[in-house]
C-alpha cells in the first residue's frame, strides 16, 4: 500500500524544519562567539592590543645628546667635539659582507684585528641596523667611497662626534677620558639612562669626565618613527631635540699647565699651584702622562696598554691627588705652630743639636751628621734641623700635632671632583692601636713631628697647607669655576684659628729657608725684590737605615737603586710680602728636596708671578747662564689640534 502523499509532505516539511534550525543554531552560534571576540577585542582588552599594534607600527629611537665642552679659566678647550667622517655598513645590503670589507681595504687602512672586530660586530646586530667601520676618515677617502660606490654596496658616509682632547696629556689626569659604556654601567641602578643602551655612545671612565659626567652628558632626544614588519624604518613621524650637557670651566690654567710639565720633564713627579686667597687650583700637574685621545678614540692597542700598567713610573696614576708621600721636613711647620700654640716653646727658646737624639734607649739622628750647635725656631726651619723637631714633638704629642695638622688640611681628603684623591694620613695613639695592633712608641711621636713615620700627605694637601700658612685662612682648593651658566660662588672664608704672631714666626723661618745664605734652599733663591719667595724643602726617607749602615757610612742617593732613593719635596708661596700663590713639588726618589725640587718650584713660582717665562734678572747672576740653557731646553711647543676629518696615527 503506498504511502499518502500528504504525510510525506509533512515529513519532509518537519525533516526541514530540524535541519533549519539546526543550521540557524549553528550560525547563531558563530556569530555569537564572533560578537564575543569583537567585545574582547574592541572593549576589553581593547588597550592592550592598541599597544601590541602601534609597537608594532611606530618605534621610538634616541637621539643621542651633544657632550658638553670643558674650557681653562682663560677659554681653552680642553675637551671638545670634533665633527668627523665615519663609514657605515648596512650589512643587508652588502651581500657579501667580507667581500665588501675586502674592497673598502684599498681605500681606507683596516687592521686584521680591527675587520675582525666589525665582523664580529654585525654578527650580533641585525642586518638592518648600520655598522660603524671607520672614523675620522678624511676627505679624499669619502670621495673614494663615493666613486667606488657600485664595488662596495651597503657601504656610506656620514657624520658624527668623537672627543677629542687638544691638549694631549697636559691634562690627562685631570680632565680624564671617555669610553664605551660596559655591562657594570648598564647595571648602575643609579644610572638607568636609556641613552646608556646606545652601542657607540660614551661617558666618563676617569677625571672630570667622570665625575661630572651626568652634567656633561646632557639629555637625550627621540625619534617617532614608522616601520614595517621586518623591523626596517619607513618615514619619521616626530622628533624630540635632545638637550646638550652642560659645559664645565676649571680654575687651571692650561699655559701654565704645559709649561709645569714641560719643567717636571720625564721625572716621576708632581706639582699643585694655587690662589693662596680663593683656592684656585691653576696647575695640577702629574708626570709622566698619557694621552687620553687613544683611549676615548679606541686606538689604544692592548700591547701600548700593557705598557702603560707595566711601566714603574705609573703613568696612568694622578701623583697630586691620589699620591700619599711623608711630607717630611715640610710638615715641620705644623709641629712648630704646635708647640707655639701650646705655649710649649718660644722663638728663642735654644735646643742643642749635635746630630743625634735619645729617647727611649734609641738614638734619632738629624741630617746634618755633625748637627746644627744652638738652634732656635728661626734657625731651625731655615736649616732644616730634626733634633729641634724632635724636642718639640716630644713636648706636644702626637694628639695635638694631629690636630694642629688636621687645621692645615693634613688627613682630610680634598673636596675637589676627582675619583681617588688621597686622605693621606695623620695618625693617633687609638689609630695604631686599631690599624697596627700595637702600643703608640715615643718614637713614632718623634718620626711624625718631622714628617715621617706614619704620616702621608698628596702634594694637593701639602699645597692648601702653605696657602693657609700664608693667609691664615682656612682656604679650601677649587676646581671647578662655572657649570652650565653657574658659577661656583665662594663662600666667606673662615680664620684658619692660629695666633698671627706665630703665624708671622713660621713665615719668617719659611724665608730664611729660601733667602739666607745657609738656608736649604738659598741656591733656588729670586734676587728680585718684587718676586722674593718662602718656603721649606723636605727629603722624605723611603727606606730603613739601620746602625751598621751609618757606622760603615751611608751611600749616596745616585749610589742606589732607584725605587729606594729619598722623595725630594719643596712648599712656598710668592711674594713673601703679599702672597698670591703657593706650589707643592714632589720628585718621587728624586733624592734631596733643596738639590731638585727647590730650583723646579722656584721656576714654577716665578712662572706664575709673572705670567711668562721668567726673566733671567730675577735668577742669581752666576746660574743665569745655566737658567738661560734650561728654558731653551724646555718644550713648549703647543699640541697640534686635530682638524676634523683627520686620522689620527
Amino acid at each position: 500500500m503506498m504511502a499518502d502523499p500528504v504525510d510525506r509532505r509533512q515529513k519532509d516539511l518537519e525533516r526541514f524544519k530540524r535541519r533549519a534550525f539546526l543550521l540557524a543554531g549553528a550560525q547563531a552560534a558563530i556569530l555569537i562567539g564572533l560578537a564575543s571576540r569583537l567585545t574582547d577585542l574592541q572593549v576589553t582588552n581593547s588597550s592592550e592590543y592598541r599597544l601590541l599594534a602601534e609597537k608594532n607600527r611606530i618605534n621610538y629611537r634616541i637621539i643621542p645628546p651633544q657632550r658638553g665642552l670643558i674650557y681653562d679659566r682663560n677659554g681653552a678647550v680642553l675637551a671638545e667635539n670634533l665633527r668627523n667622517y665615519r663609514i657605515l655598513l648596512v650589512p643587508e645590503e652588502a651581500n657579501d659582507v667580507e667581500a665588501v670589507l675586502d674592497n673598502l681595504g684599498r681605500i681606507l687602512p683596516i687592521s686584521r684585528y680591527e675587520r675582525q672586530k666589525k665582523l664580529e660586530e654585525i654578527s650580533r646586530q641585525k642586518g638592518f641596523v648600520p655598522v660603524v667601520v671607520a672614523e675620522h676618515a678624511n676627505w679624499e677617502q669619502v670621495a673614494a667611497v663615493s666613486v667606488n660606490a657600485p664595488a662596495l654596496p651597503g657601504i656610506s658616509a656620514d657624520l658624527g662626534n668623537s672627543r677629542i682632547y687638544p691638549f694631549e696629556d697636559d691634562f690627562a689626569h685631570i680632565v680624564g677620558y671617555v669610553g664605551l659604556v660596559n655591562e657594570n654601567e648598564l647595571d648602575n641602578p643609579n644610572d638607568q639612562d636609556p641613552v646608556l643602551q646606545l652601542p657607540e655612545f660614551q661617558i666618563g671612565k676617569t677625571g672630570i669626565e667622570k665625575s661630572l659626567d651626568q652634567e656633561l652628558r646632557g639629555k637625550a632626544g627621540t625619534r617617532k618613527i614608522e616601520v614595517n614588519v621586518h623591523g626596517r624604518v619607513m618615514r619619521e613621524l616626530d622628533r624630540t631635540v635632545p638637550h646638550s650637557g652642560k659645559d664645565v670651566q676649571l680654575t687651571v690654567d692650561q699655559r701654565l699647565q704645559h709649561y709645569t710639565l714641560a719643567r717636571l720633564g720625564k721625572d716621576a713627579a708632581c706639582a699643585v699651584i694655587m690662589d693662596v686667597w680663593n683656592g684656585d687650583l691653576l696647575v695640577v700637574a702629574s708626570s709622566p702622562s698619557f694621552d687620553p685621545n687613544k683611549f676615548s678614540g679606541g686606538e689604544l692597542s692592548q700591547a701600548e696598554f700593557d705598557e702603560l700598567v707595566s711601566n714603574p713610573n705609573r703613568p696612568l696614576v694622578s701623583r697630586t691627588v691620589q699620591g700619599s708621600y711623608p711630607p717630611a721636613s715640610t710638615f715641620k711647620m705644623i709641629t712648630a705652630l704646635t708647640a707655639l700654640e701650646e705655649g710649649l716653646v718660644g722663638p728663642e727658646d735654644i735646643f742643642e743639636c749635635d746630630g743625634t737624639y735619645e729617647a727611649s734607649n734609641r738614638i734619632f739622628h738629624c741630617w746634618s751628621r755633625q748637627g746644627h750647635g744652638s738652634v732656635n725656631l728661626f734657625k731651625s726651619l731655615g736649616q732644616s734641623c730634626d733634633v729641634y723637631y724632635y724636642n718639640l714633638a716630644q713636648l706636644a704629642g702626637i694628639e695635638k700635632i694631629t690636630a694642629m695638622g688636621r687645621r692645615f688640611g693634613f688627613g682630610v681628603r680634598p673636596g675637589i671632583p676627582l675619583p681617588g684623591a688621597a686622605q693621606g694620613l695623620l695618625p693617633t695613639k687609638e689609630w695604631k692601636r686599631i690599624n697596627r695592633g700595637s702600643p703608640w712608641l715615643a718614637g713614632d711621636t718623634l718620626n711624625a713631628g718631622i714628617g715621617q713615620g706614619f704620616v702621608l700627605a698628596s702634594a694637593v694637601q701639602i699645597a692648601v697647607m702653605t696657602a693657609r700658612l700664608a693667609t691664615g685662612l682656612a682656604i679650601e682648593p677649587r676646581l671647578i669655576r662655572t657649570t652650565g651658566n653657574s658659577m661656583l660662588e665662594i663662600g666667606g672664608i673662615s680664620p684658619v684659628g692660629v695666633t698671627e704672631g706665630n703665624l708671622n714666626l713660621v713665615r719668617s723661618g719659611m724665608f730664611a729657608v729660601v733667602n739666607e745664605k745657609k738656608g736649604t734652599a738659598y741656591d733656588s733663591r729670586s734676587v728680585s725684590q718684587e718676586s722674593v719667595f718662602a718656603g721649606k724643602t723636605g727629603t722624605s726617607q723611603n727606606r730603613n737605615i739601620t746602625l751598621a749602615e751609618r757606622r760603615r757610612g751611608l751611600k749616596k742617593n745616585e749610589d742606589l737603586p732607584w725605587n729606594q732613593r729619598d722623595h725630594a719635596l719643596f712648599c712656598g708661596y710668592i711674594p713673601y710680602a703679599e702672597p698670591r700663590y703657593a706650589v707643592a713639588v714632589i720628585v718621587e726618589h728624586g733624592g734631596g728636596g733643596s738639590a731638585v725640587a727647590a730650583p723646579i718650584a722656584r721656576d714654577l713660582l716665578l712662572r706664575s708671578y709673572y705670567g711668562k717665562l721668567p726673566p733671567l734678572e730675577a735668577y742669581p747672576e752666576d746660574i743665569r747662564p745655566q737658567v738661560r740653557r734650561e728654558q731653551q731646553e724646555l718644550d713648549l711647543r703647543q699640541p697640534t689640534r686635530p682638524e676634523s676629518g683627520s686620522i689620527r696615527a
